[in-house]
């Protein structure tokens, strides 16, 4: 049925049909959420890594990644901020993201999964390759931002992948970390430029990535160090 303007803009129409003005009211809001939807931002990060491993026969590296919870311990060290939830999944406590002048602190469920023989192995890499230690997001939440943000506005994924390599004269620990997030700004940076917003975002992404990359090596190989003297003391 046609509504003419003069209904539309008498206010005595209004005061007798007050369910019609509320009526009104809400198809106009949804025209205009239809006609102006808010697009989220979205920008992702990922580096690879590939060193030199130095294996030993009496304790290869597939034999350490075997030892989920000793491996997630040395890509995880600081225990006050991670804890076990089953077999497989681990909570972690995230380092603050810095957004403008906002600060988000991302707690996340990650699930570790060892694969071996080319089975379920992710698309890039070889299905030769005898052990592949597999990172994946399930679960997370955003604290700190509760006040300008709703929990759907943005969405965050972090998934990863470690192995070694042995196809060359020397055995090679290879692997790639990504992250991704996607965000509807709060109403507080609506007037932030695209443009500033792009790079203080994509500046955020690579800090974190690059700093995990360098964390999680770093501390893999030396316990893994570890691992290889606890070995040869036992089978000596």
């Amino acid at each position: 049925m046609a509504v003419s303007s003069t209904v539309l803009s008498s206010p005595a129409m209004f005061r007798r049909c007050p369910t019609m003005a509320t009526e009104l009211r809400s198809r106009r809001w949804k025209v205009k959420c239809q006609l102006s939807p808010v697009k989220p931002s979205k920008y992702s990060s990922r580096i690879s890594t590939d060193v030199q491993l130095h294996e030993s026969p009496q304790a290869l590296f597939d034999e350490y990644l075997e030892e989920k919870p000793r491996v997630f311990e040395a890509m995880f060290p600081d225990k006050p901020k991670s804890h076990r939830l089953n077999e497989e999944e681990w909570r972690i406590q995230m380092s603050p993201i810095n957004f403008l002048f906002l600060t988000a602190r991302p707690v996340v469920d990650m699930r570790i999964r060892c694969k071996s023989n080319g089975r379920d192995y992710p698309s890039d890499i070889p299905l030769d390759i005898t052990k592949v230690l597999e990172l994946n997001m399930i679960k997370w939440e955003l604290q700190g931002l509760d006040r300008v943000m709703e929990p759907s506005d943005f969405t965050l994924g972090v998934r990863g992948a470690l192995y070694p390599d042995r196809g060359g004269r020397h055995t090679r620990l290879k692997g790639r970390l990504e992250m991704n997030i996607s965000f509807v700004l709060p109403s507080v940076l609506a007037l932030v430029p695209e443009d500033v917003s792009r790079n203080v975002a994509n500046a955020v992404l690579t800090g974190l990535v690059d700093n995990m990359k360098h964390k999680v090596i770093e501390s893999l190989l030396a316990d893994y160090s570890r691992f290889k003297n606890e070995r040869n003391k036992t089978r000596s």
